[in-house]
């Protein structure tokens, strides 16, 4: 069987670089699926300028594959719904990438679903084969890939993750349909494990690298590593982001990557953009709950939207996950440090439009 590839534009604007949200969960107060809002925030980030979202992703809440659940196909048929209406009204195409989760026959199964629901790619946790070796993990892996091109997810141990080793992303980066990395393990060394592979393997125009460092967001976007292959010297860059934290301010993160990739066409990074980086790390462990090793992560997201309007609520499906202690007053102390950082008022000149 072979291993099917996406359209020619998706690679392209991968290799681009692009702001890809991971899609969070509207939820009404009785903790369904809130249909306005779950649209109202898929419109928002199309009009901030992203260039794809990430759906049925950690930030979508992984429960929503569970068994009594059952979330995960409305989820993706909602969003690809909204952007199907969105690519008719308005020029621009819009990159759609699905999670895929669990051990080797649910994972099948959610490819297929993806692919039916018109998803370009599928993220691929593998964090339900903690156990597994580097075999294992890459026929798993291959299976896969062939149903859906994939986006390979180095996923941080404390979010759910497993470590990865260079070994294993050498052999990943062979698979021919692998069209991008998230890389986020919030780790330099690891980090550098996924672009050696990538550079060695000489698939540095096929795979493009997105960060999910949310630690080293800004770091990620400017860097540029010199690798040294059997081939000669090769140059790796991170392209763009796809994360949680691009889930809220999202116009701000364009304007971001655009800066980035400039200060990286000009090969000058002005000053201002490491200032920029702290602000940004620091904002993220608050809204992200670093304090408490991330276990507010995603009520943090969603404080954010339901403060701006695009969420009725910050409930999480479990009714456990909730603010740490002393998060809401984090949240609190990053808006007022950094203002600059918000699109508040982006979101309330529009709100109303994407609510409809």
């Amino acid at each position: 069987m072979a291993f099917p590839l996406p359209p020619s534009w998706v690679s392209e604007a991968l290799q681009n670089g692009l702001v890809i949200p991971a899609h969070p969960l509207a939820l009404t107060k009785e903790r369904k699926l809130d249909e306005r809002r779950q649209r109202a925030l898929t419109r928002y980030y199309a009009a901030a300028g992203a260039g794809g979202v990430a759906v049925g992703v950690h930030t979508t809440q992984f429960a929503i594959h569970d068994p009594g659940i059952d979330l995960l196909k409305p989820v993706l048929q909602l969003a690809s719904e909204t952007l199907d209406e969105i690519e008719t009204q308005a020029p621009g195409r819009f990159v759609r990438i699905a999670g895929i989760c669990g051990e080797t026959p649910q994972a099948l199964r959610e490819a297929r679903l993806a692919q039916d629901c018109g998803y370009h790619a599928g993220l691929l946790s593998l964090a339900a084969l903690k156990q597994a070796g580097d075999d294992q993990l890459l026929e798993h892996c291959r299976r896969v890939a062939k149903i859906i091109p994939l986006v390979g997810f180095y996923l941080q141990p404390a979010a759910g993750g497993r470590i990865l080793p260079y070994s294993f992303w050498r052999r990943f980066v062979e698979i021919p349909n692998v069209v991008a990395i998230k890389v986020a393990p919030f780790n330099r060394y690891q980090t550098f494990d996924v672009v050696r592979a990538v550079a060695e393997a000489g698939r540095v125009q096929d795979i493009a690298l997105y960060t999910g460092n949310d630690d080293q967001i800004v770091l990620d976007l400017l860097s540029r590593w010199e690798v040294m292959t059997l081939q000669g010297l090769v140059n790796v860059q991170i392209k763009g982001g796809l994360l949680g934290h691009w889930a809220y301010w999202t116009s701000r993160a364009v304007r971001l990557l655009e800066a980035c990739r400039a200060a990286r066409q000009q090969e000058t990074i002005p000053r201002q953009l490491f200032t920029l980086a702290g602000q940004i790390t620091d904002s993220n462990a608050a809204i992200f709950d670093a304090a408490h090793q991330f276990a507010g992560c995603i009520p943090g997201i969603h404080q954010v939207l339901y403060r701006q309007g695009l969420l009725a609520n910050s409930l999480c499906l479990n009714p456990q996950e909730t603010l740490s202690p002393d998060q809401s007053d984090e949240i609190e102390r990053v808006y007022r440090a950094y203002p600059a950082l918000n699109d508040d008022e982006f979101v309330r000149s529009n709100l109303d439009q994407w609510l409809k």
